[in-house]
C-alpha cells in the first residue's frame, strides 16, 4: 500500500515541474487508486494509486498518455440559469495532465481535469423511459442521438492516436444533461500505444460487450474491433430504447443462453435475416430505422463483415440528427423513413396490450377451468374423478397406440412384399427419399405424441420406438430390393 503524503511532484510533458498539495479525499477510487483534489490547482484532482509495485509500469504508460494526446477538446457552452446566461465549460475526457512522483521518486499516480458530475448522469439511465422519468430527463429522442454522436467522436478520437478503451460500456460513460456531451473517466486502464508501436494494455472489459471473436482473448489482447463492436451495441441500446441487440425473445424454453454466449454464436436478432435462435423484442423500433443504420448495424453484428469504424458512425448519426423528421403526435418524438414514428408504433402496442390485460383482470377468475365462485368440496371431488378418468382413458389410448405402431412396423416389409416389383422400378433413390420423408414424418408424429399421452413425456419410450422404426424400414429396404447381406436375410 502506498503511503499518502500531503505533497507530491507533478511533473508536465513539456518538461518542467511543481510540487501539489493534495486536498479532500473525493471518493476511495476503483481498484487502482484514490481521487483527491489538487490544493495547488481548484480546476484539477490526482488520483493516487493504492500500490506503488507497478511504479515503472505506471510511469511508461502515463508517459505515453501525456506524450499521446488525444484531441478531444474541452466544449463550451451557454447555459441559461434562471435570468442569467452563463457560459460553462464541459471536459469530455479526464486525460492526465501531469505524472505525480513522491518523495522517494516512485511514480504514484497523476493529475487529471476536475470534471463537475453533478449535472451528468450514467449512460445507461438515458437508455429507459422510466429512469428518465424518474431522473427529470427530457424525453426527446433526438438527444440519445445526439449522446450517440457524442461517443462516437469520442472514441474516434481515440481510435485517431492508437488508444482503444476496450471495457467500453454505458456504466463507464457520463452524459451531461443539458447538452449530451460525455465524459470519460479513468483513462489509465485503456489499451494505450506508446512510441515504437509499443503497446500497454487495457485492465479490464465486461461481459455483454465482448465481441465474438474476442471470447477465446484476455482483455489485454483486445484493441480496436472490441471498442468497434461495444460502440455499435451502446448506440443500438441508445436508438432502440435500451434493447440491447442480442437480446430478444427465444423461440424454445430450452438452454436459454446469457446475453454473452448470444453473441458468441452472433444471434441478432435484428438483422436482414432471422435468427434461429431469438425473436426480436416485441417492443424494439428496429424496423423503422432507415436503411443507412441498418446496414451499419448488420455489419457490426453479424459474422464475416468488417464492423463499423467510430467515425463512419460519427458520420452516419450526424446525418441522422440533420434529415430527422417532426413527429406530429408527439413533439418528444422522431422518425427517418416513410414508414413513420417507431416510437409511437410502441406506445399504442403497449396501450393496447395494457388495455387487454385489464380486461382479461375483469374476467371471471377460474383455477383449472373452474371459475373460483364455483369451487366446492364436492365440484372439486367430481372435477378430480372426471381427470382421472380422462387420464386413464388416455393411457389405454397410449398402450393401444404402441401395439398398432409396432405391429405395423415388425410387418412393414410383409406389407410392401406385394408391390416389390413398383417399388423396385421406382429405383434405389426414389425409395431412399421415401425411407427420408417417412423418417421425418416419423419425428413429427413423435413430437405431438406427449401433447395427447401423458406417458409419452418419457423420452426412452420415444426413442425405443423411434429406433425400432428406423430398424424396421431398413429391414424393408433391404428385403424389399434384395441386397446380399446375409444377416438380414433373417427377415425372410
Amino acid at each position: 500500500m502506498a503511503e499518502i503524503q500531503d505533497k507530491y511532484l507533478a511533473l508536465y510533458p513539456d518538461g518542467h515541474h511543481e510540487e501539489i498539495v493534495l486536498g479532500e479525499l473525493l471518493n476511495k477510487g476503483g481498484a487502482s487508486g484514490r481521487i483527491y483534489l489538487d490544493n495547488s490547482h481548484p480546476k484539477s484532482v490526482a488520483k493516487i494509486y493504492h500500490d506503488r509495485k507497478n511504479s515503472e509500469i505506471n510511469r511508461k504508460k502515463l508517459e505515453a498518455m501525456l506524450h499521446n494526446r488525444p484531441n478531444i477538446p474541452v466544449i463550451k457552452h451557454k447555459d441559461k440559469t434562471g435570468d442569467k446566461v452563463v457560459e460553462k465549460e464541459y471536459i469530455q475526457i479526464a486525460w492526465p495532465t501531469a505524472l505525480l512522483e513522491d518523495k522517494q521518486g516512485f511514480c504514484v499516480g497523476y493529475l487529471m481535469p476536475l470534471i463537475d458530475t453533478n449535472d451528468a448522469i450514467s449512460m445507461d439511465h438515458l437508455m429507459q423511459k422510466a429512469v428518465r422519468q424518474k431522473l427529470g430527463i427530457s424525453e426527446r429522442y433526438v438527444n440519445r442521438i445526439y449522446a450517440a454522436y457524442n461517443i462516437a467522436s469520442v472514441v474516434a478520437a481515440l481510435h485517431a492516436c492508437g488508444h482503444y478503451i476496450v471495457d467500453l460500456k454505458p456504466s463507464n460513460v457520463s452524459v451531461y444533461k443539458g447538452t449530451m456531451l460525455v465524459a470519460l473517466f479513468d483513462c489509465d486502464g485503456f489499451s494505450i500505444k506508446g512510441e515504437n508501436n509499443e503497446r500497454y494494455p487495457a485492465e479490464y472489459v465486461s461481459e455483454e460487450y465482448i465481441y465474438p471473436e474476442g471470447m477465446e482473448q484476455t482483455c489485454q489482447e483486445m484493441g480496436e474491433e472490441q471498442d468497434k463492436f461495444a460502440l455499435a451495441v451502446i448506440i443500438f441500446k441508445l436508438l432502440n430504447e435500451g434493447i440491447h441487440p442480442f437480446s430478444g425473445v427465444p423461440r424454445k424454453s430450452v438452454n436459454m443462453l446469457s446475453i454473452q454466449e448470444r453473441i458468441a454464436d452472433y444471434h441478432y436478432a435484428y438483422g436482414m435475416w432471422q435468427d434461429t435462435y431469438q425473436a426480436p423484442h416485441p417492443y424494439s423500433i428496429h424496423d423503422y430505422f432507415d436503411k443507412n443504420t441498418m446496414v451499419l448495424f448488420e455489419r457490426a453484428f453479424t459474422k464475416g463483415n468488417e464492423r463499423p469504424s467510430a467515425l463512419e458512425w460519427q458520420s452516419l448519426l450526424e446525418y441522422l440528427v440533420k434529415n430527422r423528421k417532426q413527429c406530429k403526435k408527439d413533439h418528444n418524438h422522431a422518425y427517418f423513413t416513410p414508414k413513420g414514428c417507431g416510437l409511437c408504433m410502441v406506445k399504442e402496442k403497449f396501450k393496447a396490450q395494457m388495455e387487454e390485460y385489464k380486461k382479461q383482470q375483469q374476467e371471471p377468475q377460474t383455477v383449472r377451468g373452474m371459475k373460483v365462485e364455483k369451487i366446492t368440496a364436492e365440484n372439486m371431488v367430481r372435477q378430480n374423478q372426471e381427470q382421472a378418468y380422462l387420464d386413464n382413458l388416455k393411457h389405454y389410448g397410449f398402450y393401444v397406440f404402441c401395439a398398432v405402431y409396432l405391429l405395423f412396423f415388425a410387418f412393414l416389409y410383409k406389407l410392401a412384399v406385394p408391390y416389390k416389383t413398383e417399388i423396385i422400378q421406382a429405383g434405389i433413390f426414389a425409395q431412399l427419399i421415401l425411407i427420408t420423408v417417412g423418417i421425418y414424418a416419423l419425428n413429427w408424429l413423435l413430437k405431438i405424441l406427449p401433447r395427447i399421452f401423458p406417458l409419452a413425456k418419457n423420452q426412452n419410450i420415444l426413442n425405443m420406438l423411434q429406433i425400432f422404426a428406423v430398424f424396421c424400414l431398413l429391414i424393408a429396404y433391404i428385403t424389399v430390393n434384395g441386397l446380399p447381406f446375409d444377416l438380414f436375410r433373417l427377415a425372410e
